[in-house]
């Protein structure tokens, strides 16, 4: 026999730590290969977690609802000595970075369907407070009813500080799982809150908001000291005292914020970052859309600008696979499928998180509208697993849906280039008339930022990708419905 290690995965590269909310199964019990095994629950995703082999659970290393960080090993499984033997439940690769933005497959018609996300609230490792019971003793709990009692380490928080009782608010997430708006709206509501048992909770009695201090709060570790792990080593970087003066407001960031400046600030010490920017005429797009809109909707089919954008991105992609590459040590991995990041905005533009596309080289345009808008409502509703969210080769972010004209993205590693994506807009160019004379005329137009990473991707070959981009928007073709 052999035992196992079953680790904590890891649901997304912003993603340091979970929570695991739930056991599905108790030491001692058979478990078989690709059966769920726990429960855990990120600032990003909830996800049920398979085992990756059979065997039995014999030994359980963390409790339900204490917050790990992520490759901890959280239990064992032995199984027989000649099974292929997995180091890991689940191993995601990262998902798309933590950026200022997203494509939105709903997305006004004056914009691309590309919207951008704040990072989410704060998050802690605060215990979790145990829900009402809603089984009898000893009787499995169904999914739809775990997913009504289950809450995000933030929502549980929030729910502590203010002595809210979680399992007695009605909640508009799936299975009527409260959010943090949910939670949030009824705080601010004024609304009697319902109270927890003494027993049920571990926050202390909310307090007054305390005046700000005198000095800045530093972050984990040595004061004024941020450290950021890069390639497995640690790199501890100064980070400079800011006076704090009166009427200031003061908070800490959220471990979702500190994970994605840690990602960003990372990101740019690795790649060599250079961006170029193409202006393209939408009209060609523009015009296609208004024919095709009745069609797709009798179709239960939302066309958007977004799905034209990464029908032009594939093909692009296709002629020049050094921007759907990646950097490994000295060798540069050419990735056979073209796996598009689409972020999407969640929670009132509050939080962002990036689910992947897969094989967008093998989609239609059709295609590419549907997957982006199943994408979109499973992020939204909080229903997104763990390979939603991984195996991104190229993203794409819009910095337009604010009215921006083009932006500078930083490159999402381990990927080599982010396209972002500026507001579509009429404009005043000068065109060609039938006659071929140069004329003032009024077309939908955009300028387009392609950031790269100057190790492997030199500047006429991001100048050749967006022109290819240029050239399939401004003559996109039918047939590629």
């Amino acid at each position: 026999m052999a035992k196992v290690d079953v680790i904590m995965p890891q649901m997304g590269e912003s993603i340091a730590e979970g929570t695991l909310t739930k056991w599905l199964k108790a030491v001692g019990d058979t478990v078989n290969r690709d059966e769920d095994l726990f429960e855990i629950s990120t600032d990003k995703v909830d996800a049920d977690i398979p085992s990756s082999v059979a065997g039995t659970l014999v030994e359980i290393l963390v409790e339900e609802g204490a917050t790990v960080e992520v490759n901890s090993v959280v239990a064992r499984i032995e199984t027989d000595a000649g099974a292929v033997v997995s180091a890991e439940t689940a191993s995601p690769e990262p998902a798309a970075a933590d950026q200022v933005a997203a494509v939105d497959p709903v997305a006004p018609e004056a914009t691309p369907s590309i919207e951008p996300e704040p990072a989410p609230a704060p998050a802690s490792s605060v215990e979790p407070i145990a829900p009402a019971a809603t089984t009898a003793p000893g009787e499995p709990e169904s999914r739809e009813e775990r997913l009504r009692t289950k809450s995000t380490p933030v929502v549980r928080k929030i729910a502590a500080e203010h002595g809210v009782d979680i399992s007695a608010l009605e909640g508009s997430g799936i299975s009527g799982r409260v959010t943090r708006d949910d939670i949030m709206a009824h705080i601010e509501s004024g609304a009697a809150a319902p109270i927890q048992p003494a027993a049920e909770t571990t926050a202390a009695p909310p307090v007054a908001t305390p005046a700000a201090p005198s000095t800045p709060p530093a972050p984990a570790g040595a004061p004024g000291m941020m450290s950021v792990q890069i390639h497995g080593a640690t790199l501890d970087i100064k980070i400079p005292s800011v006076p704090i003066r009166e009427g200031d407001r003061v908070e800490e960031m959220s471990r979702v914020r500190l994970r994605t400046m840690e990602h960003m600030l990372m990101s740019k010490r690795i790649s060599a970052h250079v961006t170029s920017v193409n202006e393209i005429d939408f009209e060609r797009v523009v015009q296609l859309r208004r024919k095709l809109k009745g069609q797709f909707a009798e179709e239960g089919v939302k066309l958007t600008y977004g799905p034209f954008i990464m029908k032009a991105v594939v093909e692009a992609l296709r002629d020049y696979p050094i921007l759907n590459a990646s950097v490994d040590g000295t060798r540069i991995v050419y990735h056979r499928d073209i796996n598009l990041g689409i972020a999407v905005s969640i929670n009132d533009g509050k939080e962002l998180i990036v689910p992947v596309l897969k094989n967008a080289d093998g989609l239609s345009l059709k295609g590419l509208a549907t997957g982006a808008n199943v994408l979109a409502e499973k992020a939204r509703t909080k229903t997104l697993d763990f390979d939603d969210i991984q195996g991104g080769s190229f993203t794409i972010t819009n910095v337009g849906v604010f009215g921006n004209l083009f932006g500078t993205p930083i490159v999402n590693q381990p990927q080599v280039a982010i396209l972002g994506t500026g507001v579509i807009e009429k404009r005043p160019v000068v065109v060609q008339d039938t006659m071929g004379n140069d004329v003032i005329g009024i077309r939908h137009m955009s300028y387009f930022g392609l950031s790269y990473d100057h190790r492997v991707v030199d500047g006429a070959m991001a100048a050749f990708f967006l022109n290819k981009l240029k050239d399939v928007i401004e003559n996109f073709p039918e047939d590629a419905v």
